[in-house]
């Protein structure tokens, strides 16, 4: 019997429609101004903020020369500084401790549990700037509560903000996105057959063992769906600029704080700018294709 369509395609359409227009007039209208704009001069003083000119590629030489690329203050470097944020905190701090805490909870019950679970989670949805100055309050050299505690213990007081930025403004994105992680990785786990672990259990296989031959095959698929979301979020993430400014002597200045102050700080180089966002969503484009293709070649090789 020959099944018929319920819906036209223009009325499937019609139903798309409000979908489409949303994405036209919120994401590809904004791409495109900005794209034109990466060719122009345009600032937001002088002569150019009214008349702007054509500059062509300018901005792009600009960006990539290869003679102060990599100096601190300059594009090279602030993606250079990016990228070790980038493994630092979602490679590392998000996705390995959010799958970490969920495998250590795996089937167990308890106080401790939901205490964990909710003092992540709570990191995740607190506001970012109530997050960001609680942990300059927790950092801070003279009066912080890290501090105190390691004094405590005799271990000094280093000026965490100053002389350790990077790995300070990497804690903090850690310890705040984990809980993405944390609940996708519980929901997955929730869905290994018991029947898996008792067996492995009873072969006498240790917790090491039961990780690496059943939890991580059976989970690869949901970790690089979680390295998609978790990489392209840390990529183009600001909240570190509330701890350091991008500083000290832009030793934290990453991407979107090198963006944020070349387009809306100095010159107000509007061109340029957009230059440099044009490079970022060709680096979140090609990130994301990257993953895609080796989730596609699992998903063929089974």
């Amino acid at each position: 019997m020959e099944r018929r369509a319920i819906f036209s395609a223009k009325v499937g359409f019609l139903f798309l429609a409000p979908a489409l227009a949303f994405v036209a007039v919120f994401l590809l209208y904004p791409f495109v101004r900005v794209f034109l704009l990466s060719f122009t001069n345009q600032t937001l003083l002088g002569t150019t903020a009214p008349n702007p000119e054509w500059v062509g590629f300018d901005n792009y030489r600009r960006l990539f020369d290869f003679d102060r690329w990599m100096r601190l203050g300059e594009f090279g470097s602030a993606l250079k500084i990016t990228t070790q944020f980038v493994i630092g905190s979602a490679l590392i701090g998000q996705v390995g401790l959010g799958l970490l805490i969920a495998w250590a909870f795996y089937r167990k019950k308890g106080v401790l549990r939901e205490t964990v679970y909710t003092l992540v989670i709570m990191a995740w949805i607190i506001p970012e700037t109530v997050v960001a100055f609680t942990w300059v309050a927790f950092l801070d050299r003279d009066f912080g509560t890290l501090n105190a505690l390691l004094d405590a213990v005799g271990l000094g007081q280093p000026d965490w903000l100053f002389k350790h930025p990077l790995e300070s403004i990497i804690l903090f994105n850690s310890w705040r996105g984990a809980a993405f992680s944390l609940l996708l990785f519980s929901s997955a786990l929730e869905t290994i057959p018991p029947s898996y672990i008792e067996t492995a259990e009873v072969a006498g296989a240790n917790a090491w063992q039961k990780f690496r031959d059943i939890f991580f095959p059976l989970l690869r698929g949901h970790i690089l769906t979680d390295l998609i979301l978790i990489t392209l979020w840390t990529f183009n993430v600001f909240t570190p600029f509330l701890l350091t400014g991008g500083g000290p002597a832009r030793r934290t200045e990453l991407v979107s704080i090198y963006t944020y102050r070349t387009a809306f700080h100095g010159q107000h180089e509007f061109g340029k700018g957009g230059a440099i966002a044009v490079v970022m969503m060709l680096i979140n484009f090609a990130l994301a294709l990257v993953y895609l293709s080796l989730i596609r070649r699992r998903r063929v090789h089974g």
